[in-house]
């Protein structure tokens, strides 16, 4: 019995700890992904981007990945050079990129040659801009269109990333524990979120002198420690096959049959399509969150010199939201039951006091960042649930229910709190824990579920297919919902008076469209027996 553990993954601790890097690499990823989300309003005064501007600038990160079809040759990338090369280049990739962003938006590039040219540059695009899917326009701010570039280059790396560290799990946690590892990957890397809401508006404002680019140069040193999560994870893998005797390049060369294979499954379109509905009504409204609390919640100036309006405040409340985050993900893992429950009890007090520190701050930001809380508690206990018992596909029919409620709930229940202060704080907080929740039950259900759909050789392609599909989404809706918010509030320049009302029911149909999907996957695995309802383990 003793001599039953044969490789690094049998060792619960050693598979845990490569998720761990997986996960810290992505954490940093989600933080410079939304570096700007909770600045909006400061893009519009100090860099004079107005929501179209800033919508096609957080659009373009997708770009690549849909038009010059990246995501795809990632895919093929992946299944030919293995994980370990792949994780490398995608953290080099994404540094590459956050350093362009960070000269776009510093002082340096104001009024210097660039500035100039990209002024009277890029600003028609041909075949793209008569298809209405150019990633620049004429009167584009031009720090927006280098900011653009860089974005772009981030989002190729980004998205290898995502599709390598779903293929770094599958790999690592195959016959064990699987969609309790992705559910709680994507619950750490949703924390970047939090992160990123608190102290983006923290670094911009520090010192009271406002400088975005602060908030863009914290991204990229967290960009710098995710490379050295894939340094790390790339010696650790290549123990693993050594031991294995598998071989991290495929033997079997990449052919166009293989995606065909994949294309021709009708499992494979729903949930891509379930993706890139669901998906598409959460990550572009992250980036506009922010603006859109500061504009349907009624503020008040906080004291210059009091305790609330403090730097220090920042930090004490970003302790207290990872004591939740801690207490929450522990209280899935710890067996003792006075224990088990001493946490849940620490984690509710916790998030409690976190509430209430958003509320005295009167600070938009850090009312948002409670969205991921929830989902770390409970996506470890949603993906447990799936490897055991299974259920997945009707995961997704409620985690898209609950994403339509939600989206609703903003358009039409916070704005009538208007004037209330503390009423209108409750009802966005306990809106954001639940789509919070939502957003936990898709990553539990979803990512697991495409290993039962394609061959094992060919799932990063498959995985590559479908973030190709997501991403369509991803770059559609920000520019959308910037152009939407343009047209549906003409003449308004507070960027905190904007109505945000057709935005949101915009991202509302996408969960119902979602919602019509998972129901019909849940008949198509019935008859066809994929497997999703089955449990992963047993």
């Amino acid at each position: 019995m003793t001599n039953q553990l044969k490789t690094l993954r049998d060792s619960a601790a050693l598979r845990w700890t490569a998720l761990l890097l997986l996960a810290l690499a992505m954490f940093c990823a989600y933080i410079f992904m939304d570096i700007l989300s909770p600045i909006k309003d400061l893009m519009l005064t100090e860099r004079g981007w107005d929501s179209t501007a800033f919508g096609t600038m957080q659009g373009s990160e997708t770009f690549l990945n849909v038009f010059v079809f990246f995501l795809i040759f990632a895919g093929i990338i992946l299944d030919k050079m293995g994980v370990r090369f792949t994780a490398l280049l995608s953290g080099a990739v994404m540094l590459c990129g956050a350093f362009i962003k960070y000269y776009a938006i510093c002082e340096a590039f104001r009024g210097s040659g660039a500035d100039v040219w990209f002024t009277q540059h890029l600003n028609h695009i041909p075949v793209f801009e008569q298809l209405g899917v150019s990633p620049f326009y004429e009167g584009m701010p031009s720090s927006a269109k280098v900011a653009a570039c860089g974005f772009m280059l981030f989002g190729c790396g980004v998205e290898m990333a995502g599709i390598t560290v779903s293929r770094g799990i599958v790999k690592w946690f195959k016959g064990h524990e699987m969609a309790l590892a992705m559910g709680s990957e994507m619950a750490l890397a949703r924390m970047g979120v939090a992160t990123c809401m608190i102290f983006s508006p923290f670094f911009a404002k520090l010192g009271g002198r406002v400088d975005v680019s602060r908030s863009v140069a914290f991204g990229v040193v967290l960009l710098c420690i995710a490379l050295m999560m894939f340094v790390v994870y790339f010696f650790m893998d290549r123990k693993l096959d050594a031991q294995t005797g598998e071989a991290e390049e495929k033997d079997d060369p990449f052919r166009v049959s293989d995606l065909g294979q994949i294309l021709r499954s009708m499992g494979f379109w729903l949930v891509s399509l379930l993706c890139v509905l669901y998906y598409s009504a959460i990550f572009p409204f992250q980036k506009y969150a922010v603006n859109m609390l500061q504009c349907n919640l009624t503020f008040t100036d906080v004291p210059e010199g009091s305790f609330w309006a403090s730097t220090s405040v920042t930090i004490i409340q970003y302790i207290i939201m990872l004591v939740v985050a801690v207490t929450a993900f522990m209280f899935n893992f710890v067996k003792r039951t006075s224990l088990k429950y001493s946490l849940l009890t620490l984690s509710l007090v916790a998030l409690v006091g976190y509430c209430c520190m958003g509320y005295m701050r009167q600070s938009a930001e850090s009312i948002f960042a409670v969205f991921p809380l929830l989902a770390v508690g409970i996506t470890p206990i949603l993906g447990s649930y799936v490897d055991h018992k299974g259920k997945a596909a009707s995961m997704l029919v409620l985690g898209s229910l609950l994403l339509v409620a939600c989206h609703l709930t903003f358009a039409f229940v916070l704005p009538a709190f208007k004037g209330n202060e503390a009423g209108g704080v409750v009802v966005a907080y306990l809106t954001i824990l639940v789509l919070g929740a939502s957003f936990s039950l898709v990553p539990a259900s979803l990512w697991p579920s495409v290993p039962k759909l394609v061959e094992p050789k060919i799932i990063g392609s498959a995985y590559a297919l479908i973030f190709w599909i997501q991403n369509i989404g991803l770059w559609l809706f920000p520019l959308l919902i910037g152009k939407t918010l343009d047209a549906t509030n003409p003449g308004v320049e507070d960027a905190t008076q904007l109505n945000y009302t057709a935005p949101l029911i915009m991202l509302a149909s996408l969960g119902v469209a979602a919602l019509v999907i998972g129901a019909f996957l849940k008949v198509v695995d019935k008859r066809r027996g994929y497997g999703l309802e089955l449990p992963n383990i047993g």
